[in-house]
């Protein structure tokens, strides 16, 4: 009998020669002689080696060496033009780049106009009227798509204009990693969500945001020195010069004579973010903030009695230093989530890409499988008996479980994908998300959840997530409530971390969010306003403190509605805040379609309840599923299995768990 090595070598004769039919019928042969998992993993990285598809790689600093030779003098070209004719356009580049890859990654999201489809993020609040250089980055896109049509991402481009525009200023250069692809798609509510640090932002806001995207507070204190060049609108420092104590007196005047006091008059007006010398990327920003001049609180919150003063005092004096953590925070930030491989667009594809797709369908390599529903039919068979047996002991107690345990499945999702770390508790070296604003002291269903893993640990030790756990488990609550039924595909792993910050957002929908605020943070999540709609069907139970200005305040509330509402809510906020009253008044031990009937008569618990019927574009869709349950069963089906597609970590990411609270 032929040896897997065996095997490989007469396949990658075919991989020399290009014979793609002998390929196939060769790996359809060994399909039928069922070789192991190991063998095909180890099949197909070794043929993805070999094969070298750019298509596949990871970043790297010659990535465009064969492809695209010319890319970085094309681009270095036009950013030196372009910065000659004005110097700020350099800072302006760098903060380009920054934004996009705060915002899903580096992959030239912030450089998509709105379409039909969704709006961008030009216009939401940290970037209108304020991120420029889009006219450059398509200047560059032009002139490289004459040397090199369809090769080059935009994403690289603004990496690489990034770095040029330090290194025409008089700032260090460094091989930037490129192979990123652009994003089909933009998103406004993430870019408004807070990931992008304001002007206001506090000393542990800053440390946390960056610590979100991977970065150190070493890394953002050194990638704040980018402000040694630039400048920013009187809108953003007008409260500092006027109503902070820790800045010079000498520069807080100097800087008012043109900002005024009054909000709306001079907003735009500019002024440099380095005072000594705003045109050279040098170390006078960190000797600024050592003399109390820096111009936005968040460059002088750097250097004020905190953590971060030791760093600010050693760059002030130590360029060669700065230069190195600087070199070494861009490489990080633009390592941010990038789009490569077959994600995305922009390069072309190969026949590389092509042969690695076949191998990889037709081999059915369990460690590099997409989900399914079949995930443990071999690995662990017992595991759907063993959850369910568990969730249907747990809510014949408490019927209320099962909306915790969809809820908690929802706010797992919804924070960086369904990956179970809303599970995991603080550790030394991140915050975890259950004391998050929408999470804290709201979540529940863990003692459910933990002794699910321990029976199924004992039944096939270190082989299903936490994350697959909690899929389960919130498809049986449904169908234990007498809701639909569904195949629950699987084959999550578990993350290895959890964000506070992330989780704090903005990307979970609050109970006062507006129509609007609703169908954008769906969208963000890759999900429509029809899934959104239906995803709320399944709201059961809500506290007064999140529906107390709804049965107090609002108008178009059923008045006989909120006067019931009214007795178990005080209007004494902190009197009562932790009172329950259904969400679904009829049936709320039911999963039917009652919900939706209550809203049309106006009886929706909280106002994001409400706002589903209120005049607008979801009013319709209520309506159908208030009268239809077939349909609306079948859209929330739909929906949640969107839903559990979010960003899964598979393949070798990740881990399996062996204590859903904490990382192995």
């Amino acid at each position: 009998m032929l040896t897997p090595s065996l095997h490989l070598n007469t396949i990658i004769l075919f991989i020399f020669s290009y014979n793609l039919s002998s390929i196939i019928l060769y790996i359809s042969r060994l399909e039928r002689m069922a070789f192991s998992s190991s063998f095909s993993v180890m099949f197909v990285v070794v043929v993805w080696m070999m094969v070298g598809s750019s298509s596949y790689a990871q970043l790297s600093t010659n990535f465009y060496s064969k492809s695209c030779p010319k890319v970085l003098s094309t681009v270095e070209s036009v950013v030196k033009s372009a910065v000659s004719k004005e110097k700020r356009m350099g800072a302006s580049l760098v903060r380009l780049f920054f934004h996009d890859c705060f915002v899903n990654g580096c992959d030239g999201s912030i450089l998509l106009d709105d379409t039909s489809s969704f709006t961008g993020e030009k216009t939401a609040a940290p970037n209108n009227n304020s991120v420029r250089g889009f006219n450059v980055v398509d200047d560059i896109k032009a002139k490289v798509e004459k040397a090199c049509p369809g090769v080059v991402s935009c994403a690289d481009i603004l990496a690489l204009a990034a770095r040029d525009s330090v290194v025409i200023l008089g700032g260090p250069g460094w091989d930037v990693k490129l192979g990123r692809r652009d994003s089909k798609t933009a998103s406004f509510s993430a870019a408004n969500s807070g990931v992008i640090p304001p002007p206001t932002a506090t000393l542990s806001q800053l440390i946390n945001r960056f610590q979100a995207r991977g970065l150190s507070a070493k890394d953002m204190v050194a990638l704040s020195g980018a402000h040694t060049i630039g400048k920013a609108r009187c809108v953003l420092f007008r409260d500092r010069i006027y109503n902070e104590t820790n800045i010079d007196t000498s520069f807080a005047k100097t800087r008012r004579s043109g900002c005024p006091r009054t909000s709306g008059s001079g907003d735009n007006n500019l002024a440099p973010l380095d005072v000594a010398t705003p045109n050279s990327f040098d170390l006078k920003y960190f000797n600024n903030l050592l003399n109390k001049k820096g111009l936005l609180h968040s460059d002088q919150i750097l250097f004020n009695g905190g953590s971060t003063d030791s760093l600010v005092k050693t760059y002030s004096s130590n360029t060669k230093k700065f230069y190195s953590d600087f070199v070494t925070a861009m490489i990080k930030m633009g390592d941010i989530t990038p789009l490569t491989g077959s994600n995305g667009e922009s390069m072309a594809s190969s026949f590389g890409v092509l042969f690695v797709v076949v191998v990889w369908m037709m081999m059915g390599s369990s460690s590099y499988a997409q989900l399914s529903t079949n995930f443990y039919s071999k690995s662990c068979p017992k595991v759907l008996s063993t959850v369910k047996l568990v969730v249907e002991t747990a809510v014949s107690k408490e019927q209320r479980l099962c909306a915790s345990l969809l809820r908690l499945f929802f706010h797992d999702c919804f924070v960086n994908g369904c990956d179970g770390s809303v599970f995991l508790d603080d550790t030394s070296s991140f915050n975890g998300e259950q004391t998050a604003i929408p999470n804290n002291g709201s979540l529940r269903g863990f003692e459910v959840v933990d002794e699910i893993k321990a029976k199924v640990e004992k039944v096939c030790p270190g082989v299903v997530s936490c994350a697959d756990i909690l899929a389960i488990a919130a498809r049986d609550s449904v169908v234990f409530l007498g809701g639909p039924d569904w195949d629950v595909k699987l084959g999550r792993r578990d993350s290895k971390t959890a964000s506070f910050f992330d989780a704090n957002s903005g990307v979970l929908p609050l109970g006062s969010a507006n129509l609007s605020q609703l169908i954008s943070l769906f969208q963000a999540q890759g999900l429509s306003t029809k899934d959104m709609v239906a995803l709320s069907g399944a709201h059961t139970i809500g506290k007064c403190l999140v529906f107390r200005n709804r049965i107090y305040n609002e108008t178009n509330i059923d008045t006989s509605f909120a006067k019931t509402r009214r007795s178990s809510c005080p209007r004494t906020s902190g009197s009562g805040d932790n009172n329950l009253a259904p969400l679904d008044l009829a049936t709320p031990n039911s999963f039917d379609s009652k919900y939706f009937e209550n809203l049309l008569n106006k009886k929706g618990l909280l106002h994001s309840d409400q706002e589903l019927f209120n005049g607008g574009s979801t009013d319709s869709l209520v309506k159908t599923y208030s009268s239809n349950v077939k349909k609306f069963y079948s859209d929330f089906v739909a929906a949640m299995t969107k839903m559990g597609d979010i960003k899964p970590l598979t393949g070798s990411n990740g881990e399996i768990r062996k204590n859903c609270g904490k990382p192995n």
